[in-house]
């Protein structure tokens, strides 16, 4: 006889199907599943007993066989700019993770982790200078979202907009992160739009193919920081695996099938990637391709001496690109003040 104790579910970690499919076997409808995933995204339900309108034999069995995963909230800290909030999550296994609240003119942001730390390690981005440490399963992902849609609901708010660009590299934690997504996207639940999504990559090639294959909906971003295999391995050590050749290949297939923008990101470094050769390098690279740019001046990490280029530096690549007919726009800086900005998040964990 086994002595093996069965461990309760996440029921993040449920798709609607998973969800469906688990309730049947206890004997209840798919009407009971419907319940309970409203109870989850809709009502924002705190523990299995807080779902409302449940048969009390379901309830009981919710009880004693599943859980929900709130991330504990060791610390939040809000930006003097007044419109970042940060959060420090603590994961089951005592790791933590990083989450951002961005509230912009009529939309609020959130700004997800896909996992604890991360091995692309790019120089300038304190989550990369941290290394990697584990994957986010699905559950852990979903409840970052949920955590900040309750935050904004206690403010008569709601959450619009999701951007995959914590923690963490997305597309290497394919599975969970597309998972977590599926969750956040059904329209019976939390039902946040895919245009409202944006997934952002370091250049991982195979997963941008397999986005493009599976025709996966939400908005794709690329962090690109060098317009030549040179310069771009400096900063973003996983470009000598997958050289500009087959990423700029692999985006171009992308907006061709797909008939969609895809997003380039590009940290402004002074005196390194702002000046007039790269912004000519980075046209020609672009040149023809569905494109647009977001021009990010570098934000301090403690593990790297960059300085954000200079505005005048920032505009006049902008008017070089221009010139090839790619729009671009210098992005806000959120933030700063509490490392809450782009390349900034990171833990302090042993």
């Amino acid at each position: 006889m086994s002595n093996v104790i069965a461990q309760p579910i996440n029921l993040y970690d449920l798709s609607r199907p998973r969800l469906g499919q688990l309730l049947a076997a206890w004997g209840h409808s798919d009407y009971h599943a419907g319940l309970v995933w409203s109870g989850l995204y809709r009502d924002l339900a705190v523990d299995p007993e807080s779902i409302a309108s449940l048969r009390p034999d379901l309830q009981g069995r919710l009880a004693t066989s599943t859980l929900i995963t709130n991330l504990a909230m060791r610390s939040v800290i809000d930006s003097a700019d007044g419109h970042t909030r940060k959060f420090l999550l603590e994961l089951a296994d005592g790791q933590a993770i990083e989450t951002v609240l961005m509230y912009f003119r009529g939309r609020a942001t959130a700004c997800i982790s896909t996992q604890v730390g991360c091995a692309m390690g790019c120089i300038f981005c304190a989550t990369g200078q941290m290394g990697f440490r584990r994957h986010l399963t699905a559950g852990e992902i979903v409840a970052q979202v949920v955590h900040v849609a309750r935050e904004l609901r206690r403010s008569g708010q709601s959450l619009r907009n999701i951007v995959l660009m914590g923690m963490g590299e997305p597309l290497h934690n394919y599975e969970a992160t597309m998972a977590a997504l599926e969750t956040v996207m059904d329209q019976r639940g939390l039902a946040i739009a895919p245009r409202f999504i944006t997934l952002s990559t370091v250049g991982v090639v195979p997963g941008i193919r397999r986005l493009t294959q599976e025709r996966r909906p939400m908005r794709l971003a690329v962090s690109l920081h060098g317009a030549t295999n040179e310069e771009r391995s400096r900063l973003v050590p996983p470009a000598s695996r997958w050289p500009l050749e087959q990423l700029i290949a692999a985006c171009r297939d992308y907006t061709e099938t797909l008939g969609r923008r895809i997003f380039f990101e590009w940290a402004l470094i002074d005196g390194s990637n702002d000046g007039p050769e790269q912004a000519h390098a980075l046209g020609r690279l672009l040149h023809g391709l569905d494109a647009h740019v977001n021009l990010i001046p570098l934000n301090p990490t403690t593990g790297f001496d960059g300085r954000p280029a200079e505005p005048p530096a920032a505009k006049a690549f902008q008017a070089i690109l221009a010139g090839y007919g790619l729009p671009s726009t210098v992005r806000q800086r959120r933030g700063i003040d509490v490392a809450a900005g782009c390349g900034q998040l990171a833990t302090l964990q042993p």
